[in-house]
């Protein structure tokens, strides 16, 4: 009976450790490989489409790019061991399926080409990714820096409104033949300082104010007011500077992340409506995006003038000759649109001359890679990396459905750059840090703990 009893209120043995994480940066190599073959071949293809023979600095272009993903392999094997494998491989077989379409239309756009110039800002975005991946150690890092990132985000979206409008935006710096996009890197910055903001209040956010009805609640001045004075504040500057799209993506932003770190779904419906309030008043009042409006109400109101087919009625009629499989590589008409074929309207030349199940595969990278963000986030133990992550997979998301949507004619046009695909230094370079702080917060995520890193 002793033994027994004895047996009985002996605590029981501790649960083994779990396995340890793999690291998986074998897949990445892998999947890194084919991104690169995929990515040359298309290179090939329009060389041999668009001119008959192979194009001249093919083994410059594929060696150019199998280095650049052997380099940010090499960072990620060596400062992110854990990180997701599929993050890499998708933003590089994005960036080289960009640089193919972007080559392809400077054989047929009048102008300059832009093919190298666009490569020459990836390898800076590539650089940049290494640098992120290998000094930001700790994402937590960036908590500290909050109220610095989003007084140097708004000089920087306060800057261009100095400078001379382009194409009827004041979002342009413009010195010495150099072109500079400040917006693009101040969402970035936004992100980091939302995500450390609610962070630090989201239990205020979430508990406290008074009930207006339903599960709506008033948060006291205290809590919301200084986040939002900041974004009304950063609006106002995008306002004055007549950048619809970075406008539209800081508003979706500041709902998605408030709405993560409350989990009340009365932030969307406000959201939603105040989205409309807005984009009603802007679009009534502001001529430049007024012109914008009308275009999408009537895409082939230039046709009945006589004035021939805008770029959003040339948009349209390239997905419609695209069909299901596409007219191939090199063998579409999209060029006609314009000087914006190389960045607004890219998407266009995919649809056409790739098909829809060229654009559904395109689509759908894009998916998996905000869907990898978000698993990122959710694996997170920290508010702050849970936060971050999930903004800066909600910035991808937002500004793929924004440049898809107005291509399209689902939404007015808003004038951004599709991420990695489209011309535009500034997009792909902050694309590019994007994904090196998702590959951190993967990184972190999926790390063993104290216990798994002891039994290995």
């Amino acid at each position: 009976m002793t033994a027994l009893t004895a047996k009985v209120t002996e605590p029981a043995p501790p649960p083994p450790p779990d396995a340890r994480a793999p690291k998986r940066r074998g897949v990445e190599l892998s999947l890194l490989f084919g991104a690169v073959l995929i990515a040359v071949l298309g290179h090939l293809y329009v060389g041999l489409a668009t001119t008959g023979h192979i194009p001249a600095p093919a083994a410059h272009y594929a060696a150019g790019l199998a280095v650049a993903a052997l380099v940010a392999h090499l960072a990620v094997r060596l400062f992110a061991p854990y990180a997701d494998p599929l993050l890499l491989p998708i933003a590089v077989l994005l960036n080289g399926l960009g640089l193919v379409l972007i080559q392809r239309l400077d054989v047929t756009t009048p102008g300059r080409a832009t093919a190298g110039e666009q490569l020459r800002w990836s390898a800076l975005g590539v650089v940049l990714f290494v640098l992120a991946v290998a000094l930001l150690r700790d994402h937590r890092v960036l908590q500290k820096y909050a109220y610095l990132s989003v007084a140097v985000a708004l000089a920087l979206m306060l800057v261009p409104v100095f400078f001379p409008a382009v194409n009827g935006a004041h979002i342009w710096i413009r010195f010495a033949g150099l072109s500079f996009q400040p917006g693009e890197f101040a969402k970035i910055l936004l992100a980091v300082f939302f995500a450390s903001y609610l962070a630090a209040n989201r239990t205020a956010l979430a508990l406290t104010g008074r009930t207006l009805f339903w599960k709506l609640r008033l948060l006291p001045g205290r809590v919301l007011g200084p986040i939002l004075a900041i974004w009304l504040l950063s609006v106002g500057v995008l306002v004055l500077e007549r950048d619809l799209g970075t406008s539209l993506l800081f508003f979706g932003l500041f709902v998605i992340m408030l709405f993560t770190a409350t989990g009340r779904i009365g932030w969307i419906a406000i959201g939603l409506l105040l989205a409309a309030v807005g984009a009603y008043a802007v679009g009534t009042f502001e001529p430049h995006v007024n012109s914008r409006v009308d275009d999408w109400l009537n895409p082939f109101a230039s046709i009945e003038r006589g004035d021939g087919p805008g770029q959003l009625a040339q948009s349209l009629f390239a997905f419609g000759a695209g069909g299901l499989l596409g007219a191939g590589l090199g063998h579409g008409q999209s060029f006609l649109i314009g000087f914006a074929a190389k960045s607004d309207f890219i998407l266009a030349t995919a649809g056409e001359e790739l098909g829809l199940v060229g654009l559904t595969a395109i689509l759908l990278l894009y998916g998996l890679l905000v869907a990898r963000g978000f698993r990122a986030g959710l694996a997170l133990r920290d508010p702050f990396g849970r936060l971050l992550a999930t903004g800066l997979a909600s910035i991808v998301a937002l500004q793929v459905f924004v440049i898809a949507g107005g291509v399209t004619g689902l939404i007015p046009l808003t004038g951004m750059a599709m991420p990695f695909l489209a011309q535009g230094g500034s997009s792909v370079v902050t694309n590019w840090i994007i994904v090196a702080l998702l590959i951190r917060l993967s990184d972190s995520a999926r790390r063993p703990g104290p216990a798994e890193e002891a039994d290995a």
